[in-house]
């Protein structure tokens, strides 16, 4: 038996900062147009909560694509907003003011509704042949589930003696 050593070497996605920054530009496009509609926030509030939410996602889109060692893009964004809004950072007090403007639904709506449309071929055609098992499993799930917060919430109401 030898000792070689198996070396995995993973390769940096080459992330194109011009494209994503257009799509960025859309999708808070999008969400602004939802944060006013939705929650009813003024639009001019939270246009500049929304130009606060991009730059700190392009901050981290930069770091994702030069920094010294590799972390996902949701890691780098999540670190940089999590910088920005420390007690010791200074700014961090405008910077929640500014986010405190955007409704999180608002842009999570979108978000969910493109994810329902992008549903693959592949999927499609799983579920076609799953048919009666995948759907019997579905409502077995969601049964469990509501089941399980009944008893989650029917236990804590008694504790509390309500």
């Amino acid at each position: 038996m030898s000792d070689s050593v198996i070396s995995v070497k993973t390769t940096r996605p080459k992330i194109d900062i011009a494209d994503h920054a257009f799509t960025l530009i859309v999708v808070c496009l999008v969400g602004l147009v939802m944060n006013t509609v939705g929650p009813a926030i003024p639009i001019a509030d939270g246009f500049v909560g929304m130009v606060v939410i991009y730059l700190i996602s392009m901050v981290g889109l930069l770091l994702t694509r030069y920094a010294p060692f590799y972390l996902p893009s949701v890691a780098w964004i999540s670190l940089v907003g999590i910088v920005a809004t420390l007690p010791w950072t200074p700014g961090s007090e405008w910077i929640v003011a500014q986010a405190k403007s955007v409704n999180f639904l608002a842009l999570a709506t979108p978000a969910l509704a493109y994810a329902g449309f992008a549903i693959a071929k592949k999927e499609i055609e799983v579920a076609k042949h799953s048919g009666w098992k995948l759907a019997l499993v579905a409502c077995l799930v969601f049964l469990g589930t509501y089941a399980g917060s009944v008893l989650v919430a029917e236990l804590i109401l008694r504790l509390q003696g309500v």
